[in-house]
């Protein structure tokens, strides 16, 4: 707690304000963002890199979140302080990071599988931003933090290997996705018939069953979308760049329509039960993998012509 109370002694606002943007590129959201578009636009071994990466570091840490139980740096030390602005996105227990595991996986996939020197600068950054930022904020402690950060790099160096070459892309992801959708459903039984302290935080445990059948979905729908795509889609990402911003932007806002559509949907039918996470994201994985990848075509055609005449 001493770091956090020097971090809290020299807060400022202006920094405040930057440390509360940087957060946001350790959540979910973004993450499977980065590896939406980099499926869109760069390539499917760098993409699934990203997602299997990030889908086993979220799964350890979550895992490690309920074994431990260890509540926030505020609730362990209530004279503490943190920036009300970081208490929304601070749900679930404390250790270890999930913001911190979640960045450290999606932007060191892309620092190893970029070629471009600027991109790997920014991951850098990123990747050593986010961790700092949980702390500055109050809502981590450094031994959080830090078992955030070696879960996601130990995924990095376990997975690395397989997504070397595009031969090596292929003969292991099967597996791979076999392996990752058997642990999503032994990790939701696990949640469910655990015998956790009876004096357990129910608000955090909540939360962590409701990342579990987030994680579900998620795994499921990649799984199936892999197979698809190797059986019947073959879909290509290649597109002038007006077709490829094109393919991004309303991409992404029907992505975004999909979820929050769905969440909206499902608390009116459902009441926001748990299950229905895993059909929101799952569905919006399959959207992203599946549907809207059958559209590339057309953005395939933008811009092709006025390429076209400027190469002559």
């Amino acid at each position: 707690m001493e770091v956090l109370y020097f971090l809290e002694s020299i807060r400022t606002p202006i920094v405040t304000e930057f440390m509360s943007a940087a957060t946001y590129l350790g959540t979910q959201l973004v993450f499977l963002a980065i590896a939406i578009i980099v499926l869109w636009c760069v390539g499917k071994r760098q993409a699934y890199f990203i997602f299997v990466v990030s889908l086993a570091g979220t799964y350890i840490s979550q895992f490690l979140k309920l074994v431990f139980c260890i509540p926030r740096p505020w609730v362990l030390d209530p004279n503490f302080s943190i920036v009300e602005s970081a208490r929304e996105m601070a749900s679930g227990f404390s250790f270890p990071s999930g913001h911190t595991q979640g960045a450290v996986g999606a932007f060191g996939a892309i620092a190893l599988v970029t070629e471009r020197r600027w991109v790997r600068v920014v991951c850098i950054i990123v990747i050593l931003l986010v961790p700092f930022s949980r702390m500055y904020l109050g809502v981590h402690t450094p031994l959080d933090v830090g078992a955030g950060f070696l879960c996601a790099v130990a995924m990095l160096a376990l997975f690395w290997p397989c997504f070397k070459n595009e031969d090596r892309f292929h003969a292991s992801m099967k597996y791979l996705l076999v392996v990752l959708s058997v642990t999503a459903v032994a990790f939701l039984i696990w949640v469910y018939v655990n015998a956790f302290p009876t004096n357990v935080d129910a608000e955090n445990l909540t939360e962590g069953m409701k990342n579990a059948w987030s994680l579900l979905g998620c795994t499921l729908a990649l799984a199936i979308s892999y197979f698809v795509d190797e059986k019947w889609l073959h879909f290509d990402v290649k597109a002038p760049l007006p077709g490829q911003i094109l393919k991004v932007v309303l991409g992404l806002l029907l992505l975004l329509g999909i979820i929050q559509g769905l969440k909206m949907l499902f608390i009116a039918i459902a009441g926001g039960a748990l299950w229905t996470n895993a059909i929101r994201y799952g569905l919006a994985v399959i959207f992203a993998c599946c549907i809207w990848p059958v559209t590339f075509p057309f953005f395939a055609r933008i811009g092709a012509r006025e390429a076209e005449q400027g190469a002559e």
